[in-house]
């Protein structure tokens, strides 16, 4: 049986253990990445929508970095927005710079009417890259 790992960033371990959950659970070769907003390094939503987008994605380049993962590792992602329709050609842009070629992951995006203060969050499934 597989057991399950779990992945912390290493400047962040103490927002997980405040709120109990982890950033990243390593089973086998695949990572399954907990939800990553843009927060500040206090925990706090950044203000401005584009920051806060960027930041989500700086968020969860350190989770995958501590698992020894990349971008070009995601397999599956899935999103989170309050606006959905009004926040599009932002999030698009990001999102072009972190995937900047094919292929793509896979990607789901979900509206919702709450995330803690947040605006944006992500999710993503990566195979972990075999070590020589």
């Amino acid at each position: 049986m597989t057991q399950r790992q779990a992945i912390f960033p290493t400047d962040r371990h103490a927002l997980y253990d405040a709120h109990r959950y982890s950033a990243a659970i390593r089973s086998g070769d695949l990572l399954f990445v907990s939800g990553q907003v843009g927060s500040r390094e206090d925990g706090s939503p950044e203000p401005d929508f584009k920051t806060q987008v960027e930041r989500a994605f700086a968020n969860l380049s350190a989770v995958l970095e501590a698992a020894g993962c990349s971008f070009d590792d995601i397999i599956d992602v899935t999103s989170f927005h309050t606006d959905p329709e009004n926040q599009f050609e932002t999030i698009m842009a990001v999102k072009n710079e972190v995937f900047p070629a094919a292929p793509y992951p896979n990607w789901t995006a979900v509206g919702v009417n709450w995330l803690a203060g947040f605006d944006f969050e992500i999710k993503v499934i990566a195979r972990i890259p075999q070590q020589p």
